[in-house]
């Protein structure tokens, strides 16, 4: 067998970028991270400013939205109360902080998705359930796994599972 002919085509696709965009790119939890009203943002947008840190301010911001004390607020970031408040207002925290401050709003954003309202939401965070060893929900904030049950179970709340 021989090819004389040179093979041109080309092995490519080629798909509209259209496909690749959401209608709505705000993310729900934005609000509770941001002091000015929400712009447009994509989740890479969170994640970068969760790279960059977040003032002490956005931290407080956000801990007065969500109806936390400053002592609930450092026991969740893994931070003394003490060292928190000794913080300049503008003073950038560490990246974890950050972090960690993301999870909560898209918790808090999630709860208020689920309950209907962030008053239940932050009512039902605040009292101790079986579901979670006689603990409120925020106590168990502090870890990793604690947000993984608390996220479980808004979503066995959503379909009404409740066992």
């Amino acid at each position: 067998m021989s090819y004389k002919t040179k093979h041109t085509s080309k092995n490519e696709v080629n798909e509209p970028m259209a496909m690749y965009i959401t209608q709505s790119s705000v993310t729900p939890f934005y609000d509770l991270l941001s002091t000015k009203p929400a712009k447009s943002s994509s989740e890479f947008d969170i994640i970068k400013l969760a790279r960059q840190g977040f003032p002490k301010k956005t931290l407080l911001a956000l801990a007065k939205k969500i109806s936390l004390t400053i002592q609930e607020l450092a026991n969740i970031l893994h931070i003394s109360e003490r060292t928190l408040q000794r913080y300049e207002d503008d003073a950038i925290l560490k990246t974890e902080y950050a972090e960690k401050a993301v999870e909560l709003a898209r918790l808090y954003a999630r709860g208020e998705e689920v309950f209907g309202s962030m008053d239940k939401f932050k009512l039902w965070i605040k009292t101790p359930s079986l579901v979670f060893n006689g603990e409120a929900p925020v106590t168990i904030l502090d870890t990793s796994a604690g947000f993984d049950m608390v996220f479980k179970e808004l979503g066995r709340i959503e379909y009404g599972i409740f066992a």
